[in-house]
């Protein structure tokens, strides 16, 4: 690998940057730009590290997605990809970001917090695609593969039985049909209209319990699985 290139105005702030993802990614960024790019979020102004993030994910999939298929040679193409769900979705992404101490690194404008506590979970996941983006274009594919698999390994050897993985909203509708009950009703009640974290309130119903409970999330899928789990809560505990 060649000499690093670093900025010639580079700040103790970027320095620190650049330490951590050395230290933490396990990769030396040859063209620190990137870095700095993948670690903006849109609310900085600016360039920004969304064009990162769409590139990242595409990265993380594909990675996953041929470990998988290495791992599990008879498994199924439905269990596939439940585990690599598991795998890249948000929820787990945000974990391994907090794990890394990735929110301490962020550049975000003063409209957000700042503190190493007041990244949301999204701009975190975002961010750490984003990472994976700026990897793959600094150091090429195998980079960024290597990156994925020191991020992932420990959960992707821990995976449970692909049955388990069933999202809510799947779990929610065998529970329903193996007794012979209607689907149930889901309606957006409520949206937060804010520019970088927005959060939907969804309302799910079954009828003919006369059961009718919510769910909040970042986005309306994400609010429909959390009203479809505590609808089955609801329902078991009957």
């Amino acid at each position: 690998m060649g000499a690093v290139r670093r900025k010639s105005d580079s700040t103790p702030e970027a320095e620190a940057r650049w330490d951590w993802a050395r230290s933490r990614l396990g990769h030396r960024f040859e063209t620190v730009e990137l870095l700095q790019r993948a670690l903006t979020h849109r609310s900085a102004g600016g360039e920004n590290n969304e064009r990162l993030e769409f590139l990242g994910d595409s990265v993380l999939n594909f990675v996953v997605a041929a470990r998988l298929h290495d791992l599990y040679r008879d498994a199924a193409e439905g269990d596939l990809s439940r585990f690599r769900t598991a795998l890249v979705k948000g929820e787990t992404l945000a974990e391994i970001a907090q794990e890394l101490g990735l929110a301490e690194h962020l550049i975000v404008g003063p409209g957000e917090l700042r503190s190493r506590d007041g990244a949301s979970s999204n701009m975190q996941a975002d961010s750490l695609e984003a990472l994976l983006g700026a990897i793959y274009l600094d150091a090429g594919f195998d980079a960024a593969e290597q990156c994925v698999y020191r991020l992932l390994h420990r959960r992707l050897e821990a995976l449970p039985e692909a049955s388990s993985l069933k999202d809510p909203k799947s779990r929610l509708q065998e529970w329903l049909q193996g007794r012979g009950l209607a689907l149930p009703r889901y309606s957006v009640k409520s949206r937060t209209e804010s520019p970088h974290d927005p959060q939907f309130v969804v309302l799910c119903r079954v009828a003919e319990r006369d059961l009718t409970v919510s769910g909040q999330g970042s986005s309306r899928r994400g609010a429909e699985q959390e009203a479809a789990k505590r609808m089955l809560a609801a329902l078991t505990d009957e």
